[in-house]
């Protein structure tokens, strides 16, 4: 294939490419080749997404699929389709190492539920994803191996913590991602990079596979550059696993044809909430110009608009930040030298209790370490009850105030993330504002509601990517993809092109500062 066709081929949605290759207008095999090339072409110029690309692996899995369309099977409406893999997620063939020193060059012996749904239904994984150590942070500069760039402006962080599944989206080097969302993780990279990002029920895609930060808010997500491609991904990999025992025994909602549905055009008769408590003051006047746009936009397509209030809100970022480092402080007591990863100084004349504590301090960075000291102090015998006892006290308020504002509402928005995507290094010595990014998304976790980010424009001031966050009941995520879609419908007539394709490509990041 010449280079155009191959750029051709990487700027296609994920829908398409799927149609394409099972009307074997194209096969796998090339659509495979022609984003691991764009791969290598993009991460020559610093972007930093991937840790890992399985290029071998990639085009045996994609000549397989190709054979069976040959035969006439098809597994899935995505088969043959590329995909790219946050490196927090079991993968039996490849590391995964949660871009930590401490689980460097790590292969596991099995795969996560969400891997094994991907390679069943015929999708191709490319290879890992960058992300904040542990998935611990919201800029993607607490990677052990660099920080990710935002393909938009790479002196900007491309969010955290699956930046590196964000940018890669973004720009081309995979049609669909997984992620996974703690306090965000998929919402803001989303929001930041252009891109589609769900947070889908807590428990209705299976963690099984995925390295534990916070048990209580993890959940894992598709990132696409169309809602109808996040819809999709969504779909393979959702549904009960009787290896989580969180997994929720329901079956997933129609979030397909809610997306296909929203596409149409119609919100008549649906009911959208404007949070009162997350806009306003401290919020970048761009993105609040882009949603105030978007709720216009919701408006004329036939949505009746109210604000709702939910004064809990305003909790919620302090209760995070000790539920989850709790959590965490609890989850990677695990990493211990003892089992697998790490280990440092054992040479004999060393005690257990001094090889583990000298394989913490070399393999475990500073916001790992900041997360894990919080957590333990929170969930210490003098604390317990002063701190995380009346933290998960606000996260029962937190769930009322959704419940009372979904009996006014069918879905709630707000902006995704309070600012546009700051400077790389402008947040690294200030904790506090870098938590804030997660501001808007965190009640979402908290509940264990779905959240869905949606590309509403640039910001005038920077011409930088702002999400629109759309927010459901638990078990009700088709509603995010209807509002979704029919907002992303309108958008994109209303400007003539499709928002992704607004993208920087690879040849612009190569001349970048």
């Amino acid at each position: 294939m010449s280079g155009s066709d191959t750029d051709a081929l990487t700027r296609l949605d994920a829908a398409e490419l799927a149609r394409r290759v099972q009307a074997r207008e194209v096969s796998s095999v090339e659509v495979t080749r022609a984003h691991l090339e764009r791969i290598e072409a993009v991460e020559r110029t610093g972007l930093n997404a991937f840790l890992h690309v399985a290029a071998d692996q990639a085009l045996a899995a994609a000549a397989a699929v190709d054979d069976e369309i040959a035969a006439g099977t098809v597994r899935s409406p995505l088969a043959g389709v590329p995909v790219a893999i946050k490196d927090n997620m079991t993968t039996r063939d490849m590391p995964t190492t949660c871009a930590s020193r401490i689980l460097d060059g790590w292969r596991p012996p099995y795969d996560a539920t969400v891997v094994r749904r991907l390679r069943d239904a015929g999708l191709v994984p490319l290879g890992k994803t960058n992300l904040d150590e542990f998935a611990m942070g919201g800029s993607n500069e607490n990677s052990a191996y660099g920080a990710v760039r935002n393909p938009w402006d790479r002196t900007r962080v491309p969010g955290g913590s699956s930046g590196g599944s964000a940018a890669a989206t973004a720009v081309g080097e995979a049609p669909l991602a997984l992620g996974s969302d703690t306090g965000g993780s998929i919402r803001q990279p989303g929001a930041f990079t252009g891109t589609v990002g769900m947070k889908p029920t807590y428990g209705t895609v299976s963690r099984y596979g995925l390295v534990a930060f916070s048990s209580s808010l993890d959940q894992i997500g598709p990132l696409g550059r169309t809602v109808l491609d996040a819809a999709m991904l969504h779909e393979v990999v959702g549904g009960h696993d009787p290896c989580d025992q969180t997994s929720i025994d329901a079956p997933l909602p129609p979030v397909v044809e809610a997306a296909l549905a929203g596409a149409r055009g119609d919100l008549a008769g649906v009911r959208v909430g404007v949070v009162t408590e997350l806009s306003g003051e401290g919020y970048q006047p761009g993105v609040l110009a882009a949603f105030t746009d978007a709720v216009r936009v919701l408006t004329e397509l036939g949505a009746e608009v109210v604000e709702v209030s939910c004064p809990s809100f305003t909790y919620a970022m302090p209760a995070y930040y000790l539920i989850a480092p709790s959590e965490a402080s609890s989850n990677l007591a695990r990493f211990d030298a003892m089992r697998y990863g790490l280990r440092v100084g054992d040479d004999g004349s060393r005690s257990t209790d001094e090889v583990m504590s000298a394989t913490r301090e070399a393999g475990f960075g500073p916001e790992v370490k900041r997360r894990i000291m919080i957590g333990t102090h929170a969930l210490s015998a003098g604390s317990y009850d002063a701190l995380y006892g009346k933290a998960q006290k606000v996260r029962t308020l937190i769930v009322r105030d959704f419940t009372a504002a979904f009996e006014r509402c069918d879905v709630l928005v707000s902006p995704t993330v309070p600012t546009t995507a700051f400077p790389i290094g402008d947040r690294v010595d200030d904790p506090v504002s870098m938590y804030l990014a997660d501001l808007c998304t965190i009640p979402a976790n908290l509940a264990g509601i779905a959240g869905l980010s949606v590309p509403c424009g640039l910001a005038p001031e920077d011409g930088m990517p702002v999400g629109l966050q759309v927010m459901t009941p638990a078990l009700a995520d088709d509603r995010a993809y209807r509002v979704g879609a029919a907002y992303e419908t309108a958008r994109d007539a209303a400007s003539g092109v499709p928002f992704a394709s607004t993208v920087p490509d690879p040849a612009a990041l190569e001349t970048a500062s």
